[in-house]
């Protein structure tokens, strides 16, 4: 088998980091956002964080090409590293905080290729930190059944005999989640494909070498000479080659593994956000939670901290409110145009749907108006007033909407989605004035999943974008976590003595 010529790669490092990956450290969200402040010279919201999903692969568009399916596909996590970089230990902290989901493990080690006869004779100068050495047809054939339900028998590996077939094999069932770990998961473009979040652990060398020194001696029964000769002939030089290139690819760049409790408490809170997420979007396609990444995570922190200033608090909402917005008018309508350029080429584009106008729901809605005015210039914003009455009672009190509503696509504007019940109010109205269910696009930055089932079910033809999926309502019918009264936060008008938050 080939063996690599080693390569220099420069490390990555925290500070100064604003196109490639985000590497936590044992601190805590907040810490993250102040120090990525400080680091980068700019301000939070203007510095450049991967997200979590592929680039190409948003909830939206996976909600639009696989309605038929969607609802059987697992969300899929792969945690890549060198050898002994600690890969299996934040596994099994993932598994192990994740334990009101049924979460498998997929192991790259058990798709090493059988050893022929004559590889058995030289197996000491066999690599198996190679990519060549893993049967990664297999291991796609097993992650496409799993993705379409069906359970499989994975074979375990005999590191003696070097063969799969020799020890009993492993029965995994279809999971709502699945982790797949080895050292060469990002490779294959294929299996990258698959994971809708990529881990990648960064372990020193030295803390590697030691831990795998300690592991052949002890697991394995080889000899300290033999593990070192190993490690200077193939796993250094295939790590450099093969195993560190692939870390541009994650997510997010885990330091020190396992020895690192205060990342992975953070990859699971947001991983818990993208579960609920993704657990509507399999039952809703017309829901669209728009690409979460750490840089939108932040700005959440922010405007959801009770002792953020009114400055900030409008300012982290007005960021992303355009992110909602600019999301929102993806899913109007386009026809294809064609201009000539200034070099007298043909460029072949599209143009934007023309009739078009705002709804906001009174008070809180209209903090969306100005974010909608910046995107589409001159656009007509109508008015909704709807007045609670109790804890779930909702009564129309005002509207003023253009006379030309009904042949116009809608953009509802309202910032929270409770339970649903004025939103209910407001698409009802809209219809009343013959605007077409599919011609509404309800936009908010938080949806309680009680408001979402409310909202889809009632009218299945319109579209909610949001940026994120709260874990519910509180007995007082409060969104939780939530961000309090919104309208007063952005507007000032809170009352210290009476505040209330009231459901949407």
């Amino acid at each position: 088998m080939h063996n690599p010529q080693t390569v220099s790669v420069t490390k990555l490092w925290l500070c100064g980091i604003s196109d490639i990956r985000f590497q936590i450290s044992d601190m805590d969200s907040r810490s993250v956002v102040e120090l990525l402040e400080a680091s980068s010279g700019v301000h939070f919201s203007g510095f450049h964080l991967d997200g979590i999903e592929p680039r190409n692969s948003e909830v939206a568009q996976l909600t639009a090409s696989e309605t038929g399916s969607v609802h059987k596909q697992p969300f899929i996590i792969g945690v890549a590293g060198g050898a002994a970089s600690g890969k299996a230990t934040v596994c099994d902290m993932i598994i192990e905080q994740l334990h009101d989901q049924r979460v498998v493990l997929v192991n790259q080690d058990s798709f090493y290729h059988n050893l022929t006869e004559e590889e058995l004779t030289r197996v000491h100068e066999y690599n198996f930190d190679h990519p060549d050495a893993f049967d990664t047809e297999e291991l796609l054939c097993v992650m496409e059944k799993l993705k379409h339900g069906q359970a499989v028998d994975i074979p375990n590996y005999d590191f003696k005999s070097y063969k799969n077939n020799v020890l009993p094999t492993r029965r995994v069932n279809p999971s709502d989640v699945i982790i797949m770990e080895g050292i060469l998961l990002f490779h294959d473009i294929r299996v990258r494909e698959l994971m809708k979040m990529k881990l990648f652990v960064d372990t020193d060398a030295d803390v590697r070498l030691a831990r795998r020194i300690r592991r052949d001696t002890v697991e394995k029964g080889r000899d300290i000479s033999t593990v070192l000769d190993q490690y200077s002939k193939f796993v250094k030089p295939a790590y450099d080659d093969f195993i560190l290139p692939t870390k541009k690819y994650a997510d997010i760049i885990i330091p020190r593994g396992g020895d690192n409790p205060a990342a992975i408490d953070l990859i699971v809170q947001h991983l818990r956000t993208k579960l609920r997420q993704h657990d509507l979007c399999k039952i809703y396609p017309n829901l669209y939670v728009i690409q979460s990444t750490f840089q939108i995570r932040g700005m959440h922190t922010l405007i959801r901290d009770a002792k953020t200033t009114k400055h900030d608090f409008v300012f982290y909402a007005d960021r992303l409110i355009c992110l909602v917005v600019e999301h929102g008018l993806g899913h109007l309508p386009f026809t294809e145009k064609q201009v000539i350029t200034p070099t007298g080429s043909v460029y072949t584009g599209v143009d934007f749907c023309k009739r078009l106008c705002g709804v906001s729901v009174i008070k809180s809605g209209e903090s969306m108006e100005n974010a909608l005015r910046a995107c589409c210039k001159g656009i007509k914003i109508g008015k909704i007033l709807i007045h609670r009455e109790g804890d779930n009672g909702q009564q129309l009190i005002y509207e003023k909407l253009p006379s030309d509503i009904s042949d116009r696509h809608v953009l509802l504007l309202d910032p929270i989605l409770g339970t649903g019940n004025s939103a209910v109010q407001a698409i009802s109205l809209l219809i009343r004035k013959g605007v077409p269910e599919s011609n509404i696009i309800f936009l908010n930055l938080i949806s309680a999943p009680q408001g979402v089932h409310v909202v889809c079910k009632s009218f299945p033809k319109i579209k909610i974008v949001t940026s994120e999926i709260e874990i519910g309502l509180n007995e007082d019918f409060r969104v939780i976590p939530g961000m309090g009264e919104f309208g007063d936060r952005y507007f000032g008008t809170d009352d210290d003595d009476q505040q209330v938050v009231a459901p949407v």
